[in-house]
């Protein structure tokens, strides 16, 4: 059966002048996907927007509704780092639904993935470090609200920790979170997850690989009915907020690894991309696309 992919179908969020975040960086791996050949034009799917309701399964309506309507704290827009606009609004909006999008394809294919998302940093009532709404946490609850799953497991392996995660989904026994992530980076309260592993500064390729395979042996004993898989590439030597060392050929063997065990169980995979700042940008968009182009190769 074909893969299908999904993208938010808006501009690049619009930043001030030496804004850190690479907003552009998923335009460009739409561009490099396409490209390189990796899915077809009619492969990519524009994400459908997550209903309110749907948001509110993991968010304060409060919260929800202040980003909605643009009345959301400075102080709030402060944590996010990124300005309030239309554009981060339906942006937001469709890196959660196309997460939703991808993780009921990926039950029905066994694997699919999104140009975006892993916005772990979002927690109930707050958003922080980029995310605004909880892809992840706002699709397990719904997929295991509309009785789709019983139980997801989030294979969170972008070098920070998913707080957000943690703090929305901590308690929820239907729920297996394991983190690998740099242990004196961002974020610096780091609630527990379900199983957490921190890594050194400086941390190489078969370090970086040994601790994914320790979390990943994790969630296939959970036995989840999906794997949400933030496959972030801040790990890079090159990354400017990563602080490892991981090589680009680490990181795809990670990926190989993540996709095989889930295709050997028989456990649905759904991508989402995470965290990737590196400078040149170009390091990052390469990274990303060899993720989706193994995707292709264990699953296609």
């Amino acid at each position: 059966m074909t893969q299908r992919i999904y993208f938010p179908d808006t501009p690049d969020l619009p930043l001030p002048p030496g804004h850190r975040f690479p907003a552009q960086k998923y335009r460009l791996l739409r561009l490099a996907v396409l490209d390189e050949a990796i899915f077809a034009a009619d492969q990519l799917i524009a994400a459908p927007l997550a209903r309110v309701e749907d948001l509110c399964r993991a968010h304060d309506p409060a919260y929800v509704a202040a980003m909605l309507d643009g009345t959301v704290s400075a102080e709030l827009q402060r944590r996010i780092g990124l300005p309030w606009s239309d554009v981060l609004v339906m942006r937001s909006r469709a890196t959660v639904g196309g997460a939703i999008a991808a993780a009921r394809t990926a039950l029905e294919t066994g694997a699919s993935g999104l140009l975006a998302g892993g916005t772990h940093h979002a927690h109930r009532a707050q958003g922080g470090g980029f995310c605004v709404f909880n892809d992840c946490a706002v699709t397990s609850l719904t997929l295991l609200d509309e009785r789709a799953i019983a139980r997801a497991a989030i294979l969170d392996l972008d070098v920070h920790h998913g707080d957000g995660n943690a703090s929305i989904l901590g308690c929820d026994g239907r729920i297996f979170v394991a983190s690998v992530h740099g242990a004196r980076n961002y974020p610096f309260i780091k609630p527990p997850s379900s199983l957490d592993i921190g890594l050194a500064d400086g941390a190489d390729d078969q370090v970086y690989l040994d601790a994914c395979r320790a979390a990943l042996d994790g969630v296939v004993a959970f036995r989840p009915d999906v794997v949400l898989y933030i496959s972030g590439v801040d790990p890079l030597a090159q990354d400017r907020l990563g602080r490892l060392a991981v090589t680009h050929a680490g990181l795809t063997a990670r990926d190989r690894m993540v996709f095989a065990a889930c295709r050997r169980n028989g456990i649905p995979v759904v991508v989402l991309i995470g965290g990737g700042y590196a400078e040149p940008i170009s390091a990052t968009v390469e990274a990303y696309a060899n993720t989706f182009r193994a995707l292709r190769e264990v699953h296609g």
